[in-house]
């Protein structure tokens, strides 16, 4: 067979012959050929001269693929049954390990089948008298070089991608340990602990929970824009399976949360919700304000509606009162009576009873809120007040959370149609 792993037949045998004589000779100057082409790829590539041991596996790859190569085609043997020796696939991993991008690595393959061209093959016409069967040994050799080259550098970039798999699944598995160490509570070392989230657990730390139904949603994107908004372009993104994402931001000074909803609303995907914890202190308010976002996270799940964006301070209350659900559902009903029910005229009745609550009693900032008359308004308390069984100022506080509770968890908390007095 040929240089390039063709049939016998398709090399002339004086051709065949020469080229057994040149790669036996090439061979047996392989050592300083490895040397030479190390200071070849030096001078090209500042990356082979790192550090000592990416210098060292550079020089171990030149002469172990140069003695393969010019091996097999001194002994007849086809590029297909070429595999990467020990020390490329070392070098690979090396490059993956101190963060090379994939591109810097294959160029040592480049250069080194550049090499190859300019300082060996260059000298054949030296070693063949015979010009006609020198350009014909030329030929053979540069066409198994390229192909020894192409297969050999998918070897090697097949197991840099693995060893940059195996760097970050390490990391991914290192930064969940020490994020649940810090949910927990655990006694941690906060410093090795900064250093392998690569996130400040010292100043004000504000967690937030995205999660959506869908496959094809961008969590990491979300998580991203999330953290840019609160403050922090890099902020610590955590998967929690495939279709959530936890996420904390470190800022200097607590971040006021409430104005940036309406602005992140605009980024997220209609398919996810995300939840905010109130910004805290230190480890601790990293661990709590994880605990308000993913309660937040449970309040939006169970009432099966809200808003894509949403903060725990909004939802603080109804979350401490539906803890037992069975007990807030018995709350609602005692202090809205017939008002605690499923309905169109019912919802409008405790918006509008709710609205002047929150505006203290205010009738006009209340139909300004609702966007309606402030007779409107009147009459729908006045109705409102007729279902209850009770007057508006009769137990405010209680009335007050139980509207809210009806608010936020809607059917949750109500009875049905069916169930009207």
């Amino acid at each position: 067979m040929d240089a390039s792993g063709g049939e016998t037949a398709a090399v002339p045998e004086p051709v065949a012959a020469q080229l057994r004589r040149t790669t036996t000779e090439l061979l047996d100057n392989v050592s300083s050929y490895a040397d030479d082409m190390l200071g070849y790829i030096l001078e090209r590539i500042p990356e082979a001269a790192a550090d000592d041991e990416i210098r060292g596996l550079t020089l171990g790859s030149c002469s172990s693929n140069l003695e393969a190569a010019l091996s097999m085609i001194r002994h007849g043997i086809e590029v297909s049954a070429a595999t990467a020796p020990v020390t490329a696939l070392e070098h690979a991993r090396a490059m993956a390990a101190r963060g090379y991008s994939v591109d810097v690595m294959l160029r040592f393959y480049r250069i080194g089948h550049a090499y190859f061209t300019e300082r060996i093959l260059i000298g054949i016409p030296t070693m063949v008298p015979d010009s006609a069967i020198a350009l014909a040994v030329v030929d053979n050799l540069q066409r198994y070089a390229f192909e020894y080259v192409d297969r050999i550098s998918s070897e090697v970039a097949a197991e840099y991608v693995a060893e940059q798999d195996r760097l970050q699944n390490r990391v991914r598995a290192a930064q969940t340990d020490a994020v649940r160490a810090l949910i927990a509570g655990d006694p941690i070392d906060l410093r090795r602990a900064e250093r392998t989230l690569s996130h400040r657990l010292t100043g004000w730390q504000t967690a937030f929970v995205c999660w959506t139904d869908r496959e094809d949603a961008d969590l990491a994107r979300v998580g991203a824009a999330v953290g840019s908004r609160l403050g922090s372009p890099r902020p610590l993104l955590v998967p929690d399976g495939a279709q959530a994402l936890w996420g904390w931001v470190s800022t200097t000074r607590a971040p006021d949360v409430t104005p940036d909803l309406a602005g992140l609303a605009v980024l997220v995907p209609k398919t996810v919700r995300i939840s905010i914890g109130i910004p805290a202190h230190g480890p601790g308010g990293f661990r709590d304000s994880h605990a308000q976002a993913q309660r937040g996270r449970r309040i939006i799940e169970l009432s099966g509606r809200g808003a894509l964006v949403t903060s725990y301070a909004e939802l603080a209350l109804v979350d401490t009162m539906s803890v037992d659900l069975d007990l807030a559902r018995a709350f609602v009903a005692t202090e809205l009576g017939a008002l605690a029910v499923r309905g169109r005229r019912e919802d409008e009745e405790r918006r509008t009873l709710l609205a002047v609550l929150d505006a203290q009693g205010g009738l006009a900032a209340a139909a300004e809120e609702l966007g309606v008359h402030r007779n409107t308004v009147l009459q729908r308390v006045r109705r409102a007040e007729e279902r209850r069984g009770r007057a508006a100022t009769d137990r405010v506080a209680e009335l007050h959370a139980a509207l809210r509770l009806a608010q936020v968890l809607g059917p949750v908390v109500l009875a049905p149609e069916s169930g009207r007095a």
